[in-house]
């Protein structure tokens, strides 16, 4: 059979990446939006390996129970696939199964690559204040970045392509975001990013292709409980609007857990890697107090800035612009005696990016023995291979993963792992 062929399929299972798992002559074939359960027609749309097809699709024959009406419009099965917008690729399923989908995902990867158990459910965002997840999940984003064509068109790309496709609304966006993207109108083409910081007001950053230099750098403030960081307002945060909350406290809960009588030692030496303006490195400090010695680092000189800054009444604390796998390198080369006992007594927590921090500089923090390791994950095959690195040098979980659904309507899970020697 050929891509573009037509051909009716039988979902038996979810699998890693938004797609889910069909058969067709002993051949797997991942399809997109379906589920479970369902009898679908779909289109082939990659045939070129011998393990393994693509599919995408095209009508519903027999739908699963848990299927609803797609939360985003222009992503349901009715509209033709290639028109259909990316980001969304669990809209069409109902929240409660989505999380079930998103959990088995998690604990296959952890079960088969990692040897780790997970968490028994998956939790939702946690509520600050009274700010709280929508009954729906939707109305979270709080940064969206759209592309704008040759002809100006700004958009989304369509699903596994680079083509913009125009919608009239951005249902997972806030509505202050939504509104805000309907007004753009034509653009130069490039992109278009749009974030909405604590203070409420949206920022439109146009990034036009070709231009030189970055944005003015302006500086906006966001908070997280009573405390607030300074961040670029082009600079990385968490999408989701209680995201921030949700893992620092999660992360704090987790080491009042594992470590009851002592979360975090004051007198040791703690690290903060992928640290950002320094989020995580601020909550080990609320748990370990005024002079918490914690060092943050991370690659960005504006946010290792902003990280000093954030840092500010944690006399111990430090900002370094650094690689993560340089930094480790170096201090394990330099480090005295002391600096080694502080740090054999303290935490490491790490956040790295969606490739996970891999086999280098998980070596490298087992070389250093922190007493704990700390790892926040959004994607569960890296998490589950670095844990599994984590396991060959000593190191195992103390506690089940946890599970945290920040995505809602997308595929992504987060995840955080508590490890001791």
């Amino acid at each position: 059979m050929d891509a573009g062929d037509l051909v009716e399929l039988d979902i038996v299972d979810v699998a890693h990446g938004g797609v889910f798992v069909a058969r067709l002559d002993g051949r797997v074939v991942f399809v997109s939006d379906t589920l479970p359960g369902e009898r679908v027609r779909a289109r082939l749309t990659d045939t070129r390996k011998k393990s393994f097809w693509r599919a995408e699709t095209v009508d519903v024959i027999d739908a699963a129970p848990e299927r609803q009406s797609h939360v985003w419009a222009a992503a349901d099965v009715a509209v033709a696939p290639e028109d259909r917008p990316g980001g969304a690729e669990f809209g069409h399923i109902v929240l409660a199964r989505q999380r079930e989908l998103k959990l088995a995902v998690l604990r296959d990867a952890l079960a088969r690559i990692g040897r780790v158990e997970a968490a028994a459910g998956i939790e939702p965002a946690l509520a600050d204040g009274e700010q709280r997840e929508t009954e729906d999940g939707t109305r979270w984003r709080t940064r969206v970045s759209l592309h704008v064509d040759d002809e100006g068109r700004v958009g989304p790309y369509a699903a596994r392509s680079h083509r913009v496709i125009e919608v009239p609304d951005l249902p997972l966006a806030t509505g202050a975001v939504a509104q805000a993207a309907a007004r753009l109108g034509r653009q130069a083409p490039g992109r278009v990013d749009l974030a909405q910081p604590a203070d409420g007001r949206v920022r439109v950053l146009s990034r036009p292709d070709g231009a030189r230099g970055g944005t003015a750098g302006e500086t906006v403030r966001e908070r997280v409980g009573g405390r607030e960081f300074h961040v670029d307002v082009d600079g990385f945060w968490q999408v989701h609007r209680l995201a921030a909350h949700t893992l620092t406290s999660v992360v704090a809960g987790e080491l009042r857990a594992a470590f009851p009588d002592l979360p975090v030692d004051p007198d040791a030496a703690h690290l903060d890697l992928y640290g950002g303006v320094g989020l995580f490195a601020a909550a080990l400090g609320e748990l370990g107090g005024p002079a918490t010695r914690v060092t943050s680092v991370e690659s960005s000189p504006r946010a290792t800035e902003h990280a000093g800054e954030n840092l500010a009444e944690w006399v111990g604390a430090r900002a370094v612009t650094a690689r993560v796998d340089r930094y480790l390198a170096q201090l394990e080369a330099d480090a005295s005696a002391r600096e080694r006992a502080r740090l054999s007594a303290g935490t490491v927590l790490l956040d790295p990016p969606r490739a996970g921090a891999g086999g280098e500089v998980v070596e490298r923090i087992a070389a250093l023995r922190p007493r704990s390791v700390v790892y926040v994950a959004c994607d569960p095959v890296a998490l589950a291979r670095d844990l599994g690195t984590f396991a060959g040098l000593g190191y195992r979980a103390l506690r089940p993963v946890r599970a945290l659904d920040l995505f809602p309507h997308s595929h992504h899970v987060e995840a955080v792992a508590v490890l001791g020697r």
